[in-house]
């Protein structure tokens, strides 16, 4: 398996993005934001069409940009207007994926590259997307360890945040930029349908076994990184889709994490 340099990128990859989903899953989990994560992967789709539109073999630019711009546009119609935020992303979610679709319909070609982008594809993964993975792993761990406990104390309670001097909003758009970053990276490992699973499911799991929040980090970065490397694994011995795997294999660690609760309660 190691002899093939699409393997090792894709290893390399795995255990870059998933320790990195699986930190931030900690605070998304939490924050109830696995509808914000969703909606941004999936605006991602108008990105990727955008590039393929216009010829690039390469769409990862705009997709970033897209990206971010969904995160952006929900932080902004979340301050200024009076609407539930479940309901401006349902809004921005159905529009991006909509206006996607139909670019993507203008091209006689795309129905190879779509199911790539949908569903995850491990021979996509290149040297230039391990540099970016690294960079924004180094940079978000670095962040997260000065950024703790208020982005703790934000999570816990928003108005005291405030109160207690943080800037809250600066903080917010800090995170969401973060998250957005690690979800659009993720996604040409995971594909857009399942990139959301690889924040919340390795969180859940540790959520199970953790009695602290530091605790619960730690965990989750381990959870994320046995995720992402069994699954990459699992799917080249068994000739498997590479993101469904990675899923599959998170959601077998929460199966275990289960009956484990138990034994954590019982010797706290």
């Amino acid at each position: 398996m190691f002899e093939e340099p699409f393997m090792r990128r894709a290893l390399l990859a795995a255990v870059l993005l998933g320790p990195l989903c699986g930190g931030l899953g900690v605070f998304v989990m939490a924050r109830r934001m696995s509808f914000f994560s969703d909606t941004v992967s999936h605006g991602a789709l108008t990105g990727i069409a955008v590039g393929l539109f216009f010829g690039l073999t390469d769409p990862t630019l705009p997709m970033l940009a897209f990206s971010l711009g969904i995160a952006g546009a929900i932080l902004w119609l979340k301050q200024r207007t009076a609407l539930l935020t479940d309901t401006i992303m349902a809004i921005l979610m159905s529009g991006s994926m909509a206006a996607g679709i139909l670019l993507i319909t203008r091209q006689k070609t795309y129905v190879g590259d779509l199911h790539r982008y949908l569903f995850g594809d491990i021979l996509m993964i290149d040297s230039r997307d391990l540099w970016l993975a690294g960079a924004l792993g180094a940079g978000t761990f670095l962040w997260l360890w000065r950024q703790l406990s208020p982005l703790a104390l934000l999570t816990a309670h928003e108005e005291l945040a405030h109160v207690a001097g943080i800037s809250v909003s600066r903080l917010n758009w800090g995170f969401t930029a973060l998250m957005t970053l690690a979800v659009t990276m993720s996604i040409r490992l995971l594909g857009i349908v399942l990139v959301t699973s690889l924040l919340v499911i390795p969180a859940a799991a540790a959520r199970n076994v953790s009695r602290n929040l530091r605790q619960h980090l730690l965990l989750a970065v381990g959870a994320g990184l046995a995720g992402g490397v069994g699954g990459t694994t699992l799917s080249y011995q068994f000739d498997l889709p590479c993101g469904p795997s990675i899923v599959m294999t998170c959601v077998a660690l929460f199966l275990v994490s289960l009956p484990a609760r138990n034994v954590v309660r019982s010797s706290a």
